[in-house]
């Protein structure tokens, strides 16, 4: 019998599947073709996102049965390097990883369906977040079937787009469709068109954010993470190939709603504005996943810093209600504020280099920890692959797109900020200081590897 407020692996690997299918399957390869035009090129560097995707689930799912809390890379990195490095990887997750990600979304449901239903697309995406954030702000139950249905949903639309596209006949132009061309993908330009792909891909790392609440999580972490990120490859790379096989590259270059020009072209206007209808419904299962996930890593956050204690509070359902609306808060700042391509590459950047740190960290924690937990298959050379086409993505994107990897730089050096001004309002408290003049002297600061810790109350666990 299921323990009481735990989801199965089917569940964990629903939240797998929502995150990943959703805002970069469909926006991306528009960007993409501005900086390569053969079509095998491009598909190869899905095939390699999956891949890199693969053996980062490899990874984590060791590093989370290893360290079986919720939190991904903020609970992660405190454990393996310091929790500095935890801090600043919950600051990124909260102000890009998540609230980009929602915003992204939120800005392509706009493009979807602001022009059929006369609403300005800015307003629809900032609605929608509203409404979701509302759905998750009471229990976990409803939290769960929301998302279950919307999978459902998302699936049966990816798998009906796919089968009518390789049965129609092909309408593809201007795309080089020949085995040379495929050199474009060791080009620059395919190295930052991979930043797009990998981005396509987050989400494979889901399960890892909620792991207190899946069942058994030895067992049910990494199937959920498998299973979630080896389906989801396949329907990327059979769903790009659609794309490509179903219209012009000229329509397609540099526009965000592909899913729609692609259907307008198998369907015609009126059905394509009804697969416009159904990708929308997608993209708001997206958005569910990420304010399901995104607020548990605030709470993770508030057990190592104190600052952070007002936000992870939780409502008699369990849910980290005020979490959810600081990222919704961020989230329709960048609604409002920003470009989509802007917001892509600059959160790309910073996530890859979280992600990065954290499956490097895995060699340290086996060095640490020896033998235990459910151990990754293909290692190391999982390990190698994923950082070695991460290094590769993000130093070419640093020298093409300094501007946006600078923002993300930028946004680090703020979260550094933070993270001192934290402590030091910490270790000023009254009762903190009353506290420390009392004790006896501390230890030598090479026995401390920790920010001071402050019990929890019930409510913020």
């Amino acid at each position: 019998m299921r323990a009481k407020g735990k989801i199965g692996w089917k569940s964990a690997t629903a939240v797998v599947v929502a995150n990943m299918v959703g805002t970069g399957a469909f926006t991306t390869m528009g960007i993409q073709l501005n900086y390569l035009n053969n079509a095998w090129a491009v598909l190869l560097l899905w095939v390699i996102g999956g891949l890199v995707a693969l053996c980062g689930a490899f990874t984590y799912a060791e590093i989370g049965t290893r360290l079986p809390q919720s939190g991904g890379e903020a609970h992660f990195l405190t454990k393996i390097y310091h929790p500095f490095f935890g801090f600043l990887s919950g600051w990124v997750s909260l102000t890009v990883g998540f609230a980009a990600s929602v915003a992204l979304a939120a800005i392509a449901i706009g493009d979807y369906l602001g022009p059929s239903l006369g609403c300005p697309p800015r307003l629809l995406g900032v609605l929608s977040v509203l409404l979701i954030s509302l759905v998750h702000s009471f229990n976990l139950k409803h939290s769960s079937r929301f998302q279950n249905i919307l999978t459902v949903v998302k699936l049966i639309l990816v798998f009906g787009l796919i089968a009518t596209g390789l049965i129609l006949p092909a309408r593809s132009a201007g795309v080089d469709w020949s085995a040379a061309g495929t050199l474009q993908a060791v080009s620059p330009g395919a190295a930052v068109s991979l930043i797009f792909v990998f981005y396509a891909f987050s989400g494979w790392n889901a399960a890892a954010y909620i792991i207190e609440e899946i069942e058994e999580p030895r067992r049910n972490l990494p199937r959920a993470l498998l299973v979630g990120t080896i389906g989801v490859s396949l329907l990327f790379v059979l769903l790009q190939f659609v794309f490509l096989r179903q219209a012009p590259v000229d329509l397609l270059r540099g526009k965000v709603e592909i899913g729609q020009i692609v259907a307008i072209g198998m369907f015609g206007n009126t059905g394509g504005q009804i697969v416009s209808f159904l990708i929308s419904i997608l993209l708001i299962a997206s958005i569910s996943a990420m304010i399901w996930v995104g607020p548990r890593v605030v709470r993770k956050m508030a057990e190592n810093f104190p600052s952070w204690q007002f936000f992870a509070a939780d409502n008699a359902g369990g849910i980290p209600v005020r979490a959810i609306w600081l990222q919704t808060g961020i989230s329709l700042f960048l609604i409002m504020t920003s470009y989509f391509e802007r917001i892509m590459l600059y959160s790309g950047f910073v996530l890859q280099l979280f992600t990065f740190l954290t499956v490097a960290g895995l060699f340290l924690l086996r060095k640490k920890q020896g033998n235990r937990g459910w151990r990754s298959p293909f290692s190391p050379w999982a390990q190698l692959i994923f950082l070695i086409f991460s290094l590769w993505a993000m130093s070419y994107l640093m020298i093409d797109k300094t501007y946006e990897s600078l923002l993300g730089l930028l946004n680090i050096v703020a979260g550094i900020l933070a993270y001192f001004w934290g402590t030091w309002r910490y270790r000023n408290t009254p009762a903190v200081k009353e506290k420390t003049a009392s004790s006896p002297p501390a230890k030598p600061a090479a026995e401390t590897d920790t920010v001071p810790r402050v019990e929890l109350s019930n409510q913020h666990r």
